[in-house]
Parts: C-alpha cells; sequence; structure tokens
C-alpha cells in the first residue's frame, strides 16, 4: 500500500521502483507532430502525408499537464524536461512554461527542440516564460548531410541561428544533440567537436539507438561512445568529470586545455539503466517508465473522470514502485523485434 498523500504538504515524498531508483525527472511530450523526417526517429516511408497524428482533442490540456505535474513534483520529481515530436508547433507554449514554472518544487525546466521555430522572440518569450534551458539537435554542420538526415532540407545555418537565439535568450548552457550514425555523420564528429568548443555551448554525442519501430537500427551502424571520445581526444585531450548528481544521461568531460565540455550519451555500449530516473508523458497522457517501453499507463482517462490528486498520486506511486525497466542493459537482436513507443511520441 502507498503512503498517504498530504495535499497540504509541500514535502515531497521520494518514491523507490525494485531497483532502488527513485523518480527525479518527468519528460512530457505535448506533439506528436514533427516538421522534420530525421531517418532515426520519423521516417517519411512511416510518417507519411497520410499517417494519423493525433486530433487536438485527444492531447492533455495545459491544465491537465500542470496538474499531473505538479502531483508527479509531489512524488519527488524535480525536473521537467518539455519535448515532442517538436514543442514548438504546440500553439502558445509559453503558457504551459509559465504555468509549470509556477509550481512547488520544480527546479529545472528544459525544452528539447529541433531549432526551427526558434527565434528570437519566441527564446525570449520562452525565457520571460520561465524556461531554464534548451537543446537542439544537429547532426552535422554540412548542409548536404544535414538536409538529407532531416529530409525536409532544413538547412543547417537556421539551426545554428536558433542556438543563437536561445544563447542571446539567457536559456544558457545551449546543448546541442548530435546523433551519430555510422556512414552516414560520423566523419563530422570532429568538426562538431571543433565548432562548438570555447563557445559555452555543451555539445552531446548519442549512439545510434533502436528506439521505436521504423528506423531500421542496426548495431553495425552504431558508433560506440568510446571511438567518438578517441577521435576527439586524439585531436584535444580530454578528461572525465563527475555528474553535476546522479542519473545524468550524458558521461561528462572537459577539454584539458578549458575550452569546455562535452558529453556521450551511450545507451547502447554502456548502459545506464542502473541509475535512470526518468518517467516519459506522452501527449495523450500515457505514462512510460522506459525510452525502450512497449506500453503506457493511461492518465487522461483518469483526469476526465475526476480523479482526485490522490488517486493519481497512488497511481504514480504503484506504477513506480513495481518499475523494472532495464532495457539497454538486456539488449540483444530479440529484445531489438520488440515492439516499443516510437521516439517521436515521447520525446528522447
Amino acid at each position: 500500500m502507498s503512503p498517504s498523500f498530504d495535499a497540504t504538504s509541500n514535502e515531497p515524498k521520494p518514491l523507490s521502483d525494485t531497483l532502488g531508483r527513485g523518480l527525479v525527472d518527468l519528460r512530457i511530450s505535448v506533439t506528436d507532430r514533427c516538421n522534420f523526417r530525421c531517418q532515426y526517429c520519423m521516417p517519411k516511408e512511416v510518417f507519411g502525408p497520410d499517417f494519423a497524428f493525433l486530433p487536438h482533442e485527444d492531447l492533455l490540456t495545459f491544465e491537465e499537464i500542470t496538474r499531473l505535474a505538479s502531483v508527479f513534483a509531489r512524488a519527488g520529481v524535480k525536473k521537467l524536461r518539455v519535448t515532442g515530436g517538436e514543442p514548438l508547433l504546440r500553439r502558445d507554449l509559453e503558457q504551459l512554461i509559465a504555468m509549470l514554472a509556477g509550481i512547488e518544487g520544480i527546479e529545472d525546466i528544459a525544452l528539447t527542440t529541433n531549432g526551427s521555430l526558434l527565434t528570437p522572440k519566441r527564446a525570449k518569450q520562452l525565457k520571460d516564460a520561465g524556461l531554464h534551458r534548451v537543446t537542439v539537435s544537429l547532426d552535422s554542420l554540412r548542409d548536404e548531410v544535414f538536409m538529407a538526415m532531416n529530409d525536409v532540407r532544413f538547412p543547417v545555418s537556421k539551426v545554428l541561428s536558433a542556438i543563437n537565439a536561445a544563447q542571446l535568450a539567457g536559456l544558457s548552457p545551449v546543448k546541442i544533440n548530435m546523433v551519430v550514425k555510422r556512414g552516414v555523420n560520423d566523419e563530422d564528429v570532429i568538426e562538431m567537436a571543433k565548432h562548438f568548443r570555447g563557445t559555452g555551448h555543451i555539445i552531446r554525442f548519442i549512439e545510434y539507438m533502436d528506439v521505436g519501430n521504423s528506423n531500421g537500427w542496426r548495431m553495425n551502424d552504431v558508433v560506440s561512445a568510446s571511438e567518438i571520445l578517441e577521435k576527439i581526444h586524439q585531436r584535444w585531450p580530454l578528461h572525465a568529470i563527475a555528474p553535476r548528481r546522479p542519473g545524468e544521461v550524458a558521461t561528462r568531460y572537459l577539454y584539458d586545455d578549458g575550452q569546455g565540455e562535452i558529453g556521450v550519451i551511450a545507451s547502447v555500449t554502456r548502459a545506464f539503466c542502473g541509475s535512470c530516473t526518468r518517467a516519459r508523458l506522452s501527449p495523450e497522457g500515457q505514462l512510460f517508465t522506459c525510452l525502450f517501453s512497449g506500453h503506457g499507463h493511461d492518465f487522461r482517462e483518469r483526469l476526465r473522470r475526476g480523479e482526485s490528486d490522490e488517486q493519481l498520486y497512488d497511481f504514480i506511486t504503484g506504477i513506480w514502485r513495481s518499475r523494472n525497466d532495464r532495457y539497454s542493459e538486456l539488449r540483444t537482436e530479440a529484445t531489438g523485434r520488440r515492439k516499443k513507443v516510437e521516439m517521436s511520441h515521447i520525446g528522447g
């Protein structure tokens, strides 16, 4: 039986799953739509013109998202990350950020975006609403490579402008995510590192993962974190540094010459399931306890039938206390064929 919910208490009620992992991070996907068609996430062959995205009435409202985030904060969540799809496609997103910023116990609110809609005006509005940081996806500095990867011919220059807009608005340090795929953009690792050295931005190199069911993942396409780090270290020596807090997904490194920080996210070759403190909320209110989950837990139905905060809290507690996910630690050819939720539906 879960602990009782005290609606008057401001103290979080820490939870622990079957492997002793707490609940600290909630990733909130606000839309399943995106204006890019990246091959590793939303390939055109699957997400074409006739693909049935969620109708607006199925999406959680900003009020519903905020209410759930408040209950999650009582359960120990301190960090919120707003994702998609492309979250800036959700109209008036600044209103949601302002609502989330008012939740007691939330210490950090971040946004992951492809940068296509992040203008200087939008960046300032988001910052003024209470957003702390942004992460921008950029997989190459070469237009021919990046355009082929996003598959909508979106140019590098506009993403670089978005990164600059975020920095000028005070949404910094800006993190840049690069998914590295062998034979596609692995030759761009050094140039990406060089470009962002000394800028104050933090580039994070991500191993190509078997997320979702449609990206045609093969182990042969994975460029390991060790290989990425060795390339960079040979050019600019690096040394590892401690995580800012337990449960961080990126392993951090500093350049020996003081020119900044990089990170690697290695869920394929260096699984970090043992320290995972993240839950993911889909646009229609399904809670997933792992990026590689095959099914979620329905919160929208509970919200719309009028359940109390105490009942929602007890539902969260029951889900988390029985959580035993460790997909990346168990990854085999067999698990790779298991049905999984699409990354575009719940964010990375």
